[in-house]
């Protein structure tokens, strides 16, 4: 059976290797970015450069989108130009972003309006992840469309999920993200605990990072924290976007989330301090700034 073709809108630090993936596995590809050079670069691999989220929904029958936060999936997709435009009767709209799960519901109803319908399905595992194709995929949506478009995610991901309704998708995204964030806390502390009573804090985290403390924050972070490597794989400034969709979705719901609330705010250290758009694991100069460990 010949491949759908499919499009992508966002080639940013997690779009442009996931794209490369789709277009390595022999799926025709149309792409498109607001920078438009990022999109030229699969293009000189063999993909089709459009000039709009428009013109990509033209081109293809799977339309995947991941981009910043919830008012930029409403643009690509319902805004001028976007992929409502001009996406064709029966297509499907895979959205891998971290946004309001409201906001999905919002798009899928203006979808079926078209005859068409959406996929929620945001992704964990950072830049590594997506350079690997090992993400973790959560799915919300139609199970018929889930189960046509779960080959192509395969092509992106290690871990695909099927979680339920449009919404379900992003819920359970959130719930990775509290998790991200407080395991996160827990590295940092350790860290900066280990090196205010003289350990070697890399020899701290491989002799604890094979049983019950290990964690992929552990693994993969940890040793960051100890090089002061904070380049990002993923920005401070888009988990805080993701720790206020968990703190608006958790006062709605009247859930206490004492921690997720306090890296919230050890975050906005950071922010305070232009380190935004540093890596997540900069979580640590907070905790070792409380510590009087400085810098």
């Amino acid at each position: 059976m010949d491949k759908p073709p499919i499009g992508f809108v966002g080639l940013g630090i997690m779009g442009l290797p996931m794209a490369g993936h789709i277009l390595d596995a022999g799926y025709p590809l149309t792409v498109y970015n607001r920078t438009r050079s990022k999109a030229e670069e699969l293009g000189a691999r063999g993909g089709k450069v459009a000039d709009s989220p428009a013109d990509v929904a033209a081109a293809s029958t799977v339309i995947i989108t991941i981009v910043s936060d919830s008012p930029d999936v409403e643009e690509v997709v319902a805004g001028p130009q976007g992929v409502m435009e001009r996406i064709s009767e029966d297509s499907v709209v895979i959205d891998m972003s971290t946004i309001s799960p409201e906001v999905e519901r919002q798009l899928d109803e203006q979808l079926r309006a078209k005859g068409c319908t959406l996929v929620d399905a945001p992704v964990s595992g950072g830049d590594v992840g997506a350079r690997n194709a090992t993400l973790a995929i959560m799915a919300g949506g139609d199970r018929a469309a889930f189960d046509r478009v779960q080959p192509i995610l395969e092509v992106m991901g290690k871990t695909i999920t099927y979680c339920g309704p449009v919404g379900n998708g992003q819920l359970t995204k959130l719930s990775n993200q509290i998790l991200v964030a407080v395991t996160l806390l827990g590295v940092s502390e350790a860290v900066t605990f280990a090196k205010k009573n003289g350990l070697d804090a890399q020899v701290m985290i491989e002799a604890v990072k094979g049983g019950a403390a290990g964690s992929w924050q552990l693994s993969n972070l940890g040793p960051k924290i100890v090089d002061r490597d904070f380049a990002p794989g993923f920005m401070v400034d888009l988990i805080q976007k993701d720790l206020r969709l968990v703190l608006e979705a958790g006062a709605a719901g009247q859930v206490a989330l004492p921690g997720t609330s306090m890296v919230n705010q050890l975050f906005r250290m950071a922010e305070a301090q232009g380190d935004g758009r540093e890596g997540t694991q900069i979580l640590a100069k907070a905790v070792e700034q409380l510590a009087g460990l400085g810098s």
